[in-house]
């Protein structure tokens, strides 16, 4: 099923009258619950787990047990009442009616222990499926295209996993242990009333208890609405709150927050409104449950006191009467509270089970073989790539890079360069054409011995919120200290390392933010060098450094790229003159190759970019050294923009 159109309907569909013509109305909602709720069955009986099926069952015989006890109660204080009556008190002994409070006493307290055994014994099933789940979920988020992940909302998405495994875990304890046991003991307590008294105090009974349930889920049907534009809006208001904060030095620049505080607020105003919504409708059912109750237990009382009048029942039958409703009262009562929870948590679950339906665009051909790296050989063989055959990105590039070869790839913003990297990891599938390494189409080889062939030092480096050596192990998990520290320093970053106080062991904070763009770029070199593979991919490797710390960094690359096959890309034409070849790209075509002399020899567009960016750093560099001898010569703010620039290369 395609979701997100799926999702869009839904959307559009949403403000309109009548039953909803995607998912089919009441009638097919209550059908996709009950198959959700069949899906959720195999997760309480795991296959393969002995220990947890052994679970399963004592929890069961708890549970039966507890029932047992819990019918049988009001029996023993109907005994004790009646041994207590001044009819029966003189004749009676007062041990007989004192073992049976104490009896009663006991069942009470079994009744309570059973049940919490019983929770606590299924605790380790509910969360192993809990954990199965949001495992499950987590993958299939992995598996996912990055066309997907570039339109995706983090905070919201965070949240949908959220709630929705929230809502796994309440339907795994209360499906089991308070839907079925309530109808069961319902059922007992009937058959009692009807054997021990009259079938006309079952009637009113299962009449009661019958209004009760109709009352509840009709009105928590109609609550429904109220809890899923509330998770609408909670989803919004946290998507807002998430991105502000990822972007809290873009909100500064600006001088924003209020800005965002306002954006913040106008979702927060509408969650408040939804949830206004909500609790006043919860107060509506639960007056209303309290009313039909308290009616049906008002007619069992008069009942039983006209028997009691009559002489058919004595004081004993009408307090265990009492009892029995009052038993029944609590587990009815959470029945209604339980089938409320279980429709907000399938609302809940709704999405994030929509997400698991969500197909993986890039998948593994059936019994595909790993990739088998000889010497790391690239080759684009006539590629195309477009999303509409109308604006082609990437439109017949070939090209080849022999193992152990640099090929260079520059070009404008939107000239296809990124696209490349991308088609090389296999995040995209290309339309036309083939792209191989060492003679293997990358689509006919494991996805994931593809990307363990291919080193990657991207444009935009973003670090997990972890130690130094985290990010940098992070190339090769299980590699050594020692490695991770060697690494770092053919980076040309150990000594930085070494300097702060925490050394390896200083966190880096939220994307890295803790460090400078230089020294992300260092730690993400770091990070490839350890991982250590035949092909290197640089996708503006040195962009965000300074001019002597990127000749470092270039020395640097140039050892590790020995040997190796590697591909940059690149805007500073000064980081690709030792390229073995250098391909212009335009417009997804590739207009000129050739090595950086052949290029400059043509006067073409390669030759008027090298110019443009010879006569930018010499402005530059004489603006350095007028601001080292404070010269007033200095150019005021500014100047250096009117140096020109071709733009799609600045």
């Amino acid at each position: 099923m395609e979701i997100l159109p799926f999702m869009a309907r839904r959307l559009k569909l949403a403000t309109r009258s009548g039953p909803d013509p995607v998912t089919g109305g009441p009638a097919m909602e209550r059908r996709r619950n009950w198959q959700t709720l069949l899906a959720m069955l195999p997760r309480l009986w795991p296959e393969g787990r002995v220990d947890l099926r052994t679970r399963v069952v004592m929890a069961v015989l708890a549970l039966v047990a507890a029932k047992g006890i819990t019918v049988y109660v009001p029996f023993l204080y109907k005994e004790a009442v009646d041994r207590l009556s001044p009819e029966t008190a003189a004749e009676a002994a007062v041990l007989v009616p004192a073992m049976l409070i104490v009896a009663y006493g006991v069942a009470r307290i079994m009744m309570v222990a059973l049940a919490q055994l019983r929770d606590a014994v299924f605790a380790k099933v509910g969360q192993n499926a809990v954990r199965e789940l949001a495992v499950e979920t987590f993958r299939h988020l992995h598996a996912l295209s990055l066309r997907f992940h570039l339109e995706r909302r983090t905070g919201g998405l965070s949240r949908v996993i959220e709630r929705g495994t929230k809502g796994v875990d309440f339907l795994l304890r209360f499906s089991l242990f308070n839907i079925v046991p309530t109808i069961i003991e319902l059922g007992l307590v009937c058959v009692i009333l009807a054997y021990a008294f009259d079938i006309r105090y079952s009637l009113v009974t299962a009449g009661t208890v019958l209004l009760y349930m109709i009352f509840t889920f009709a009105v928590t049907e109609w609550r429904t609405r109220f809890r899923r534009e509330m998770n609408d809006l909670d989803t919004e208001a946290n998507t807002k709150a998430v991105d502000s904060l990822l972007n809290y030095e873009t909100v500064k620049y600006f001088g924003n927050e209020e800005h965002e505080t306002r954006r913040f607020d106008r979702s927060m105003t509408g969650y408040e409104r939804a949830a206004i919504k909500t609790t006043t409708s919860l107060s509506l059912l639960n007056t209303g449950q309290t009313l039909i109750f308290s009616g049906g237990l008002t007619l069992l009382m008069l009942m039983a006191a006209q028997g009691i009048a009559e002489g058919v029942l004595t004081v004993g039958s009408f307090v265990m009467i009492n009892t029995y409703l009052i038993q029944l009262y609590q587990p009815l009562n959470l029945l209604g509270t339980v089938y409320r929870e279980i429709r907000q948590a399938l609302i809940d679950m709704e999405t994030m089970f929509e997400l698991m339906q969500v197909p993986a665009e890039i998948e593994d051909k059936p019994g595909a073989p790993a990739l088998r790296v000889d010497g790391g050989e690239i080759e684009f063989d006539d590629v195309s790539f477009y999303y509409d055959p109308d604006r082609r990105i990437l439109d017949g590039v070939s090209f080849r890079v022999p193992s152990g070869r640099t090929l260079a790839i520059i070009g404008p913003s939107g000239a296809g360069k990124s696209t490349i990297a991308r088609i090389l990891f296999r995040f995209y599938d290309i339309s036309e054409g083939a792209v191989r390494i060492d003679g293997q189409d990358i689509r006919d080889v494991k996805q994931d011995t593809l990307r363990a062939a291919i080193g990657m030092v991207p444009q935009d480096t973003v670090l997990f919120n972890d130690t130094i050596r985290y990010n940098i192990r992070y190339g090769r998990p299980e590699a050594t200290d020692a490695e991770v520290e060697e690494a770092a320093e053919l980076a040309r970053i150990g000594t930085f390392i070494e300097s702060l106080p925490q050394g390896y062991d200083t966190r880096v904070g939220e994307r890295g933010l803790k460090l400078s763009g230089g020294e992300k770029q260092r730690v993400a070199i770091a990070r490839t060098i350890l991982k250590n593979p035949p092909v290197l991919l640089l996708d503006e490797a040195t962009s965000a450094l300074d001019t002597h710390t990127e000749r470092e960094i270039q020395a640097a690359l140039r050892r590790i790229s020995r040997d190796r096959t590697t591909l940059i890309i690149a805007h500073r034409l000064s980081t690709v003159v030792d390229a073995d070849e250098i391909l212009v790209l335009d417009r997804g075509r590739v207009v000129e190759r050739g090595r950086h002399e052949t290029l400059l020899a043509l006067g073409g567009a390669y030759a008027a970019m090298w110019n443009r960016q010879r006569e930018s750093e010499a402005a530059r560099e004489e603006e350095e050294k007028l601001l080292k001898t404070g010269d007033e010569r200095l150019p005021g703010p500014g100047r250096l923009a009117d140096v020109e620039i071709d733009p799609g290369f600045a």
